[in-house]
C-alpha cells in the first residue's frame, strides 16, 4: 500500500513537471475580435469574429494565425455559459455552432473552456471578494468569493424600459446614447450591482473600459491582458479544482488553498 502512495506521488510530481515545461495558448472570445496568446511567448495576435463567426471557422483561423508557434495546452475563453470544457448555449454576438463543441478534439490539444469573463477575472483577483464586469460587446460578469470562482449572466437580467444591463452598457449601448450617457448607465450598474452582491471591490475589464476614464467608486479598471494571464493559470498545478460547495453547480471552481495567485 505504500508503495501504491509513493507510485502516486511520484506520478503527480511527474505530471507537475511535465505542465511547467508545456507551453499553453490562450484563446479569448470576444463578440469583435479573437485574440491569442501563449505564455512562453507573449505575443498577442488577434483576427475579426463578428456575427457569423462558428467554433469550426474559428478554430481554423486560430490554426492559421498560429501556424509558425508551437504549444501543447489550450485554454479558451467563451462568451457564454459553459459545463465540462463545452459551450451550453449559442452566444449573443457571433455566429452559430459552438454549442456542445469539442475544442479538445478540434486543436488535438488537451483544452480547458471557461467563460471569457471568469478568465479574465481569474487573471485580475488580488483575494476576498471580486465583481467582475467586462464592458466590450457585451456585458461580461464573473464572482470570485474567498477562493470561489463562479461565471455569471448578468448581462442579461432586466434594467430598464424593457432592456438589459446589457442593452445600456454593453458596445450597441455606447454607440446609441453617446460616451456620457453611457458612462452614467455603468456608474449605476455598478452602483446596484455592488449593493445587490456586496463585493469587496469590482473590477471592470473589456475593450470599452478604458472609455471610463475614472472609474465608479471600489471599482478599478483591470487590464486586458488579464484574461490571457486567467488562461495560462488554469493550467498551474492545482491552481484550480471544482468546488463541492455546491452539489451539481458546473462551471464552479474553486482556488487550491483559496489564496490569490500572484504569477
Amino acid at each position: 500500500m505504500m508503495a501504491a502512495k509513493q507510485m502516486r506521488k511520484k506520478s503527480r510530481k511527474a505530471e507537475k513537471k511535465r505542465k511547467s515545461r508545456s507551453t499553453v495558448l490562450t484563446i479569448d472570445v470576444g463578440g469583435s475580435h479573437v485574440k491569442v496568446m501563449t505564455d512562453k511567448g507573449r505575443t498577442k495576435r488577434e483576427f475579426s469574429s463578428g456575427p457569423h463567426l462558428s467554433a469550426k471557422t474559428m478554430v481554423k483561423k486560430v490554426k492559421e494565425l498560429t501556424k509558425d508557434w508551437s504549444y501543447d495546452l489550450v485554454s479558451v475563453g467563451y462568451p457564454g455559459p459553459v459545463v465540462r470544457n463545452r459551450p451550453v448555449a449559442e452566444p449573443h454576438n457571433l455566429g452559430r455552432g459552438w454549442a456542445g463543441f469539442d475544442f479538445a478534439k478540434a486543436f488535438g490539444r488537451p483544452t480547458k473552456v471557461v467563460n471569457d469573463a471568469l478568465m479574465q477575472a481569474f487573471g485580475s483577483y488580488e483575494g476576498g471578494t471580486m465583481l467582475f464586469l467586462g464592458l466590450g460587446t457585451g456585458l461580461g460578469s464573473a464572482m470570485i468569493v474567498d477562493g470561489v470562482l463562479e461565471p455569471m449572466e448578468l448581462g442579461h437580467l432586466p434594467y430598464r424600459k424593457g432592456k438589459t444591463f446589457e442593452d445600456f452598457v454593453g458596445a450597441a449601448g455606447l454607440k446609441r446614447r453617446g460616451k456620457k450617457k453611457w458612462k452614467r448607465s455603468v456608474d449605476d450598474v455598478v452602483k446596484r450591482l455592488t449593493a445587490a452582491l456586496q463585493p469587496d471591490y469590482v473590477v471592470l475589464g473589456g475593450g470599452n473600459a478604458e472609455k471610463l476614464g475614472k472609474p465608479p467608486r471600489n471599482a478599478r479598471l483591470g487590464i486586458n491582458n488579464n484574461a490571457f494571464k486567467g488562461g495560462f493559470r488554469l493550467w498551474q498545478d492545482r491552481a484550480i479544482r471544482p468546488s463541492r460547495t455546491r452539489r451539481g453547480k458546473e462551471g464552479f471552481f474553486r482556488i487550491a488553498g483559496m489564496e490569490p495567485i500572484t504569477s
